[in-house]
């Protein structure tokens, strides 16, 4: 997918140059890679939901190098939807009340989000899910893996592989996700994520 906005729109948490690398080579090699995993299969016109969840359940070689990549397709589309230019602060309405209601309140959320973020080893997402029942609650998630396969409607994502932020904050990958919750994360694209 193109990006939906501006390479420089996320600035300065997020430059135009880590998003020009990480969605013009990084996500770019994922579809590219998944495609030609595809073609010609019976694969080849199915959504990507179920692309992913048919090779997320394959055991062998081919369906774990397909998973890997159609799975972080899914993830990356997901996560330039999760930020936005006049995002970050308090959600609103319906999606504030449910965080309020499953976390005390948003600055709570806020704190475990940060904390469940920063703390995924190695490379990987944190996610603000939906579990069945509809209670909200905070996962992080390895490499390609997603709330998807395991249950879980996805809300909101922060992607926190080092190429997601080392241009921009080094190391520092707290003070990337604590800056993309105050300033990017997309509350409006989350709310309506949300199952009723």
């Amino acid at each position: 997918m193109d990006l939906p906005y501006p390479d420089n729109a996320l600035e300065p948490v997020v430059s135009a140059a880590t998003l020009s690398f990480h969605h013009g080579k990084h996500h770019k090699a994922y579809v590219d890679n998944t495609n030609a995993a595809i073609k010609g299969t019976d694969r080849e016109a199915q959504p990507l939901e179920e692309i992913v969840k048919l090779a997320a359940a394959g055991s062998d070689e081919k369906s774990r190098k397909l998973f890997n990549n159609a799975a972080q397709v899914w993830n990356h589309d997901f996560y330039w939807k999760s930020m936005s230019a006049d995002g970050g602060g308090k959600p609103k309405g319906d999606l504030l009340a449910a965080i309020e209601r499953d976390f005390g309140s948003f600055e709570k959320f806020a704190e475990e989000f940060a904390k469940t973020a920063t703390g995924q080893f190695a490379s990987g997402w944190g996610w603000l899910v939906q579990e069945d029942g509809g209670k909200l609650a905070v996962m992080a998630t390895s490499n390609a893996d997603l709330p998807l396969v395991h249950g879980k409607r996805a809300l909101l994502t922060v992607d926190v592989w080092e190429h997601a932020y080392y241009l921009d904050h080094q190391n520092r990958r707290a003070d990337y996700v604590r800056e993309w919750i105050d300033k990017l994360a997309n509350w409006r694209f989350a709310a309506a994520n949300l199952a009723g």
